[in-house]
């Protein structure tokens, strides 16, 4: 992170857990440093035993990530970083629209039988990706599944997970893929509308598809 980066960054740091009451010892190495080799790692795909040695013991850093994942601070992290975002961009720190979608990707070889499966649609063996963002696109939450995995099944697991989580949200946009008992159950058990956007017959390719303007108007603040 650059200088100006951290200036924005060091005030949304969770508070560590040995002062939340969690137990364990203070950071014995810097949260900058250590962030910066988690994304250096993340970015480059590399193993933890090969980060380089500039950044912090690569076991230090991989139990730094490991306590933040496992209480919770990564997520934390990320949803305040998130907010300040929106505030920047003159929306609410909590959104009240969003958009799900999902995508197959390719596994690996090595990639066990029982975490991937066949997407027939997209003719993809390996796992799908299912995720809700905010009208910015920033992520609201992710679920990765078997590519076999039918989005609407994927989808009620998600959008639970994500309502819980953000009281405000009131509508969610979705393909043609989330018909059905999903809107159903979206609005009796959720009180969320799900508006599908569908593509017309004679779309091939990539295609921008507009949003339903009207349902939107008064929604996650100014547009």
């Amino acid at each position: 992170m650059t200088d100006a980066e951290w200036a924005v960054v060091r005030p949304l740091l969770p508070v560590p857990g040995w002062l939340r009451g969690r137990g364990g010892q203070p950071e014995a190495y810097c949260h900058r440093a250590m962030l910066d080799a988690v994304r250096y790692l993340v970015n480059n795909g590399t193993k933890w035993q090969a980060m380089p040695s500039d950044f912090p013991p690569w076991d230090r850093v991989y139990a730094f990530f490991r306590r933040w994942r496992d209480h919770g601070l990564v997520t934390e992290f990320h949803d305040r970083l998130r907010g300040r975002a929106r505030e920047k961009a003159g929306r609410d720190p909590e959104p009240s629209a969003g958009l799900i979608d999902s995508q197959s990707v390719k596994a690996d070889a090595v990639v066990g039988a029982d975490s991937r499966g066949f997407d027939g649609g997209k003719l993809i063996n390996g796992r799908k990706r299912h995720a809700v963002v905010d009208t910015l696109g920033l992520l609201l939450a992710v679920l990765v599944t078997p590519a076999d995995t039918g989005d609407r099944a994927a989808a009620q697991i998600l959008l639970a997970r994500v309502v819980a989580a953000h009281h405000r949200l009131e509508l969610v946009w979705a393909d043609g893929g989330c018909t059905g008992s999903l809107i159903e159950y979206g609005l009796t058990a959720l009180a969320l509308v799900i508006a599908v956007v569908k593509r017309s017959d004679d779309m091939r390719g990539f295609v921008v598809l507009p949003k339903r303007s009207y349902l939107v108007r008064g929604l996650d603040g100014p547009s």
